[in-house]
Formats: C-alpha cells, sequence, structure tokens
C-alpha cells in the first residue's frame, strides 16, 4: 500500500498516556522501516514534550533535554529518525506544536476542548495547573498546513519545525475567548487542587501520568513560531476563527 508513496504522514496518537510506552515504540519504527524501504519523506505530528521543563519561548534546536518518560521517549524517537536521516537512510521532518484547538478537536485532545461544552452552557470551570500563566495554544489546521509544507521542500527535511501560532494567552483568557466568539458570556476558571494528580493518581492511571507533564501548566509555556511563518510564509489561523471553531464544534458534540 506505500510502494511509490512520496510521502509517509505520522499523524498517530495513542489513545492514553499510560499506554505510551508500548504503543510509541513499534509504531515509531513501523513508519521509519517503511520510509528506509520507500524513499518516501517521514513527516510527524510531535509536540513539545522532548523540551522538557523551560524557561523561556520554546525555538527549533533547543535541546531536547525531557526526563520525564513520555518525553524522552518523544525525544529518543526522533534522535532515531534524525540519525536515519543522516546517514542517508531516511528522509525525515518533525512538526511541533502546542496543546489544540479548532474543528474536530474533542475534550480526549485538548484541555480547553474539555471544558468547552461547560463553559458553553454558563458553567464555572476547572482546569490542570495555573489559569493565569501564558500557555500557547496551536490550531490543527495550522499543523496540517505545516506538514504538508515542509513534505513538499526538500531543504526543510533534516529537522524541527513549530506550527505557526498565535500569542499565548492564559488558560483563563482562552476559555473566555471562546466563550465570546459565539456570542456568550465568559465564565469563572479556576486550577484543579494541586492533590489531585498526587491523591487521586493512586486510582486513576491518567491522573497518575498526567504528574510527569504538569509541569506545563505550572509557569509560561510559549511557543516560538518565528522559523516557520518566515521561512515557510506561514500565518496561524486568527485567533478569533481558532476559538470560534473550538466552540462550534463543542456545541455540535
Amino acid at each position: 500500500m506505500t510502494q511509490g508513496a512520496v510521502a509517509l504522514y505520522n499523524c498517530i496518537n495513542p489513545p492514553s498516556y499510560d499506554v505510551w510506552s508500548t504503543w510509541w515504540p513499534p509504531a515509531a519504527r513501523a513508519f521509519l522501516t517503511v520510509a528506509e524501504r520507500t524513499g518516501a519523506v517521514l513527516a510527524v505530528t510531535g509536540n513539545l514534550y522532548p523540551y522538557g521543563r523551560v524557561t523561556g519561548p520554546m525555538v527549533e534546536g533547543q535541546p531536547d533535554s525531557g526526563t520525564g518518560t513520555k518525553e524522552r521517549l518523544r525525544a529518543q524517537m526522533w534522535a532515531d529518525m534524525l540519525a536515519a536521516h543522516a546517514a542517508g537512510r531516511a528522509s525525515v521532518v518533525e512538526v511541533r506544536g502546542s496543546d489544540y484547538m479548532g474543528p474536530g478537536i474533542g475534550a480526549n485532545a485538548s484541555h480547553v476542548a474539555a471544558v468547552a461544552p461547560r463553559a458553553l452552557a454558563g458553567r464555572s470551570v476547572r482546569m490542570f495547573g495555573r489559569v493565569d500563566v501564558a500557555h500557547t495554544m496551536t490550531d490543527v489546521r495550522d499543523v496540517a498546513r505545516t506538514l504538508v509544507a515542509v513534505v513538499d521542500r526538500p531543504d526543510t527535511w533534516g529537522r524541527t519545525w513549530h506550527v505557526p501560532s498565535n500569542p499565548a494567552r492564559t488558560q483563563a483568557e482562552t476559555v473566555a475567548d471562546v466563550c465570546r466568539s459565539v456570542g456568550r458570556a465568559p465564565v469563572r476558571v479556576r486550577p484543579w487542587p494541586r492533590a489531585l494528580l498526587s491523591v487521586g493518581g493512586v486510582a486513576v492511571p491518567f491522573l497518575r501520568e498526567m504528574r510527569e507533564t504538569a509541569h506545563q501548566f505550572g509557569s509560561p509555556y510559549v511557543l516560538d513560531s518565528t522559523a516557520a511563518q518566515r521561512e515557510l510564509g506561514l500565518t496561524p489561523t486568527p485567533w478569533e476563527e481558532v476559538c470560534r471553531a473550538t466552540a462550534e464544534h463543542a456545541l455540535a458534540s
């Protein structure tokens, strides 16, 4: 089915954090093996986990220094692909975005989408981490546009690219913007108690796995997409449209 393919897009994602360690390695190896055998460029939808804890805006080329299990797993996936690229065995490129918003994004794929139905119903919501620090959100359509753009440009291969994303907003501001985009009044946004991850994680695997990435929501988490905007000629979907698409999907679900 892949013979003669020009590009392979790895856009899959395991259904839950607690199965990443068993699902991802064989899937990543399979994609890379097919890329090596067919000569098709392998374009991967990545994320920001490999960077680990950051103290400033994230830019392409900074070290993948995350120490958590999921962070090291994603970093190793990219390292393996880059090694194959450097050896001339495959052509690879990875596109990294932040938390998703936009059309078709459900509660299991986005912290904002998870609370949008309740917020749009006029009820207060709770979110993980701090709700008053900047956190970049990425429209899923911009992820797709970036993947297509780099596949058509051999000069972009062998490196990572950040998806063009709008200026970071706080989680509280983002939820308010989603509400306003469809004429609804903003609601109160509060953080979940910190003890939820430690106590709840004892019985709930997902919450236990969330401990490792909680730092992403405890301090500013800002994606710098200057390079892609400048070198690929891409711009992020207007923020109001991002919020409206997120709200409309939540209302239709």
